[in-house]
Formats: C-alpha cells, structure tokens, sequence
C-alpha cells in the first residue's frame, strides 16, 4: 500500500484561512456508506442524522497555547518551541525550529525570562526534550508568552484565539484543536440532547502522531508518535452501555475514533489513563465506530488513511473530488463530512 495512494489535487484557494462566521453554517458533505450516494448540508443539519441509538462521543481536550518564541542564552539566535506532551513534571516533548541550533543543554529564554527551558535529550525529526524552568503556574505563563499553534497551512492571523476551541473544550494538553469538533454551537449540542441522544465526553490530548506528515512510501512502513488519553468511570460506564444495548457509536473526530478503537479489549471499555499509537489504514476491521463526523483532510496524510479504512478509498476519492469540484473548504478550519 502506497503513500502516493491517498494523494489528491487540492487547489490552494480551498484551504480554509479562517473559521466560518458560525460554527454550525459550515458545509457538511454526507456519505452512505449503504447507498453509497453523497448528500451536501449545512453542518446544523447534523441532528437529522443522528437518533435515539445514537451516542455522540466528542474529544474534550483543551489547546494549549503552545508555540513559543525564545532566544538561545549564549547566541541570541530566534528558536521556536512547540510544547508537544508532558513526559513528567515539568519535562516536555518538543518540537524544535531550527533543530540543528539545539543540543544537550541548550538554554532557551522566553518573555525576558519568565520562562527558561533547558534541552535535556535530543531526537529524531526535530524532537527534543526540555526541562521548563519558573516561577508560578505554567499555564498563566503560557497564557502570557505562547501562541496557539496553528497548522502552517494557515498563514492568516487568528483574530479570535477561542475559535480554535470546540465550545466543549475542557482538559488542557494538546498541541492541536480536535478539529471536527469546531462545528458544534451550545445551542446544537442541547439540541442534539434533548432529541434524546446521551453525548459522552472522552479525552485525547493532540501530539505529533495526529499530525505528523507521513514520509515513507510504504504506508504499513510508517510509525506514529504516541498521544495520552483518558477515559473517565462515567464515560466508560456510558460506552459500555452503549454497547450492551447495541446503540449506534458516533465519533466526533479522527482522534476520537482513535481513543475509542485503542481502549476497546475484551469486548468492553476500561478507565483510567493511556497511551496509544494506534494507525488505521485500509485493512483495518473496526470495532465499536459506526459512524464518523470528520473534516477534509491533507493529501497523503494518516487522517486520509483513516477515513479509508472507514469508508474505502475509491468511494473517498470520489467524495473528495466531488468537494473539490464544489469548491468545500479544507482542513482545520474548512467543512465537514458524516460517513455513516
């Protein structure tokens, strides 16, 4: 299975710069995986696809601000860190530009100081390890000094720092928004409540293995980066339920379908905090996931290969030329597809 197997022409001008004026007025392009007939909606028009078996699961994680501009200490040459994961206190897993300028004990200044960060290991394709050194609480720090760390696709300044939130976000520690959920207003989600559907939160923090382009010509080839996730009692007695009762899973998300197909073992759901690497891609059998909320996807990327396996490649092609042709917009900030 080639890379080069889920590339696709993308016009530039398709790449969404900005979200939409209101989260639910994106478009939503609906796939049958049945009929195999394609449909185009507003994403408000979400709930007429969804009934009473139906769980919605939705990513909760919180964005961190996590892309920092500093100075190395001995030469004042511009370094910039991505904060990717917590490895344990107050030692994170990076992504660094310009790596080359970095070693083991590299000091790196941020806001006059109020920040410092000391390389502690270094990696391969620009990952490295730092030790954060300050005083008070990280987050008000970050808050202070960092930026959210858009996907470089997106060249536009983001004037509203909160539209790279889902309205549900709530557990801080990701380096990138769990981007299907953008669509979602307050006012949907308490309708899609009160249709009598039980929505379950479940969290995977955003590393490098969601976005990381894939960069070897044989798909089963390529490794992804590990990501922690957390699934509460609640949820986990919810999802169970679920499955006892033969209710439909609808995944709100790549990063969600991810979560859901890593924890299931044994015929049942289990708490606590994990990590997975898990990587779908055609072949793969699912095991809980019925139907899939995502957003359009970079050529030749792992989310590509995902929805793929969800679906099947000629059928997705297909759907994807078809919202080329419609002129849909793409990627973080662009439309949105229900494969069911």
């Amino acid at each position: 299975m080639k890379t080069e197997d889920f590339d696709f022409y993308l016009p530039e001008k398709l790449i969404a710069q900005h979200p939409s004026e209101k989260r639910d007025n994106s478009r939503l392009m609906v796939l049958d995986k049945n009929s195999q007939t394609i449909e185009h909606k507003q994403f408000f028009n979400i709930i007429d696809y969804l009934d009473k078996d139906d769980v919605l699961v939705l990513n909760d994680t919180k964005v961190l601000p996590a892309r920092l501009l500093g100075i190395k200490r001995d030469t004042h040459a511009a370094i910039e860190i991505l904060l990717l994961k917590e490895k344990e206190k107050d030692h994170w897993e990076t992504l660094v530009k310009p790596a080359k300028r970095i070693k083991i004990g590299t000091e790196v200044y941020f806001g006059d100081g109020l920040l410092k960060m000391v390389c502690t290991n270094k990696m391969e394709d620009g990952l490295a390890t730092f030790k954060l050194l300050y005083q008070g609480v990280l987050v008000e720090i970050l808050e202070k000094l960092g930026t959210m760390p858009l996907p470089p696709y997106i060249t536009e300044k983001l004037k509203d720092q909160s539209r790279y939130q889902t309205v549900y976000a709530e557990n801080l520690g990701s380096a990138a928004a769990p981007t299907a959920g953008l669509h979602f207003t307050q006012e949907l989600l308490k309708q899609i409540e009160e249709k009598g559907i039980k929505i379950i939160p479940i969290t995977l923090h955003v590393g490098l293995g969601t976005f990381r382009p894939v960069s070897v010509s044989d798909v089963t080839n390529h490794k992804m980066h590990y990501e922690q996730y957390i699934l509460t009692e609640s949820s986990v007695k919810a999802l169970n339920q679920a499955v006892k009762e033969h209710k439909k899973i609808v995944a709100v998300g790549t990063t969600t379908v991810r979560t859901l197909e890593s924890n299931f073992k044994e015929n049942q759901f289990h708490p606590g905090v994990f990590e997975t690497n898990i990587f779908i891609y055609p072949g793969y059998k699912f095991k809980v996931v019925n139907k899939l909320i995502t957003n359009f996807h970079l050529p030749k990327s792992t989310l590509m290969m995902l929805i793929s396996a969800f679906y099947d490649q000629e059928n997705i092609k297909k759907a994807y030329s078809e919202a080329v042709s419609n002129e849909y917009r793409f990627f973080s900030f662009g439309d949105s597809m229900l494969i069911k």
